[in-house]
């Protein structure tokens, strides 16, 4: 029997209205899921989400609010490992992967320089709208490829 390869399952990012903008699956195990149900997975994260950070006990220096943390949900383990990158402009990243995939905010990180590098240079594409970019897609895809063979800590 061939050992169990731990890896990456869906990328799918969340405009800060709540708005699924992608989503894509990452590896050959990742489930197959429909449009609609990602539509809702991307509004039900994004309500969990800002509910995680009003209830939230930490406050940070400098939170602007009286009340809650900044950042709201980070990481989820469970049957999967679910990691959110939260940008200053309220986008969240956000990594499914099966346990005992590491380095999954190193990984959050260079999507997101990414997204800046080919989605929000490309005078195309709108804010806040579905992400229609295939300089991004195919980054995405060389980007798991090469974390899959090398490791995340030698993406740069």
């Amino acid at each position: 029997m061939l050992p169990h390869i731990m890896g990456f399952l869906h990328l799918f990012i969340v405009n800060k209205s709540g708005g699924l903008i992608l989503h894509r699956p990452l590896g050959p195990s990742a489930p197959s899921i429909g449009t609609n149900e990602w539509l809702r997975i991307g509004s039900t994260f994004h309500s969990l989400h800002a509910i995680a950070a009003e209830a939230g006990p930490v406050r940070l220096p400098g939170n602007k609010n009286s009340y809650g943390a900044d950042d709201g949900i980070e990481d989820i383990q469970g049957g999967i490992l679910l990691k959110c990158l939260q940008t200053r402009t309220g986008i969240k990243f956000v990594l499914t992967a099966e346990p005992g995939t590491t380095d999954l905010e190193v990984v959050l990180r260079e999507i997101y320089v990414l997204y800046s590098d080919c989605a929000l240079k490309d005078p195309f594409y709108e804010l806040e709208m579905p992400i229609r970019c295939e300089l991004f897609t195919n980054a995405v895809e060389n980007l798991i490829e090469r974390v899959n063979s090398e490791g995340a800590g030698k993406v740069r």
